[in-house]
C-alpha cells in the first residue's frame, strides 16, 4: 500500500551540498554548525544546522573544534612523499620467547626498511638502528623533512637528535593514538597476517631471515592499492606489457606465491 504524501520522508540532501559541508569543515576546523551554516547561505544554500551535524558525523568529523586526528591525516597528506614512519611490533618464538621488530616505513612510496631484530630494544640499540637506515639511504636522506613515530621510552634524547643533524623534524603522535601513525600499523597487521602469524618462529636469526625475504617481496613485487597496484619498488612511468610465458616463484618456503614474465 502507497504511503500518504504527509508520510514521505524528507528528500535526501543534493550530493554536491554534502561535499561542500566536508569541505568546509575540513578546510575551517574551527567552524561550528552554525557558522558552517551562515557560509552555505551566503553561497546561496539554505540548510539546517541539524543537517550539517548529521551529514559531518557521517563522515565521521566532529564538532568545532575539529579533532586533532583530522588535522594530522591533512599534514601527512600534504607531506607524504617527505615523511618515513617507524614502530615496533613484537613476534613470539617457538620457546615464548618475545622478540622485537624495529621498521621505517616511507609513506609516499610504502617502502619497508626492517632495521633489527632483539630481545632487549633499549634506547641504545634504537638509535643505533637509527644511524644504520641514514647510511643506507644516504642519497635520498635530503628528501626526508619529518619522521613520525609514537612516544615510547624506547625513542631517547639521542634518536632524536641522530635525524635532527640532518634536517629531519621527529613528529610525535598524540599519546594513546596509534591511528595517528596509520601507515606503521597497516605495515603491521599486513606482515603479521600474510607472514609472522602464518610461521613457527624459533629464535632472533631465523626471524631476521624470515622478514628480510618478506620485505623484499613486500617492496619488489606485492601490489598496493594506494599506488594504484603497483609494487613499491616499481617504476610509475612503466607499462608492463601481457605476455605468453609466466614463471612462478615460491616465498618462504611456499608460504607466498609470486608470477613474473618469463625471461
Amino acid at each position: 500500500m502507497d504511503l500518504p504524501e504527509s508520510w514521505e520522508g524528507r528528500p535526501p540532501i543534493d550530493p554536491v551540498i554534502v561535499a561542500l559541508i566536508q569541505k568546509l569543515a575540513r578546510e575551517n576546523p574551527r567552524w561550528g554548525y552554525e557558522r558552517i551554516r551562515g557560509e552555505l547561505q551566503h553561497l546561496g544554500h539554505r540548510v539546517s544546522a541539524a543537517t550539517i551535524r548529521r551529514v559531518l558525523k557521517r563522515a565521521r568529523l566532529g564538532p568545532a573544534p575539529r579533532r586533532a586526528d583530522d588535522r594530522w591525516r591533512d599534514f601527512l597528506r600534504a607531506h607524504v612523499a617527505s615523511t618515513p614512519a617507524c614502530d615496533f611490533f613484537t613476534v613470539d618464538t617457538v620457546t615464548l620467547r618475545r622478540l622485537y621488530v624495529f621498521f621505517v616505513v616511507e609513506v609516499g612510496t610504502r617502502f619497508v626498511h626492517v632495521l633489527g631484530v632483539t630481545a632487549h630494544p633499549d634506547g641504545g640499540w634504537v638509535t643505533r638502528q637509527a644511524r644504520n637506515l641514514l647510511v643506507d639511504v644516504q642519497e635520498r636522506v635530503g628528501a626526508f623533512r619529518f619522521l613520525v613515530r609514537d612516544r615510547d621510552a624506547k625513542f631517547t634524547e639521542g634518536f632524536d637528535e641522530v635525524f635532527a643533524g640532518h634536517d629531519i623534524q621527529v613528529m610525535k603522535i598524540p599519546p594513546r593514538a596509534p591511528r595517528a601513525n596509520a601507515f606503521a600499523e597497516r605495515w603491521v597487521r599486513t606482515a603479521r597476517s600474510e607472514c609472522t602469524d602464518r610461521m613457527l618462529i624459533f629464535n632472533e636469526r631465523h626471524l631476521c631471515t624470515v622478514l628480510d625475504e618478506y620485505a623484499d617481496h613486500y617492496n619488489r613485487h606485492r601490489p598496493h592499492r594506494s599506488l594504484g597496484l603497483r609494487a613499491p619498488m616499481d617504476d610509475p612511468g612503466v607499462m608492463p606489457l601481457p605476455v605468453g610465458r609466466i614463471e612462478h616463484r615460491q616465498v618462504l618456503g611456499g608460504l607466498i606465491n609470486e608470477y613474473e614474465r618469463a625471461g
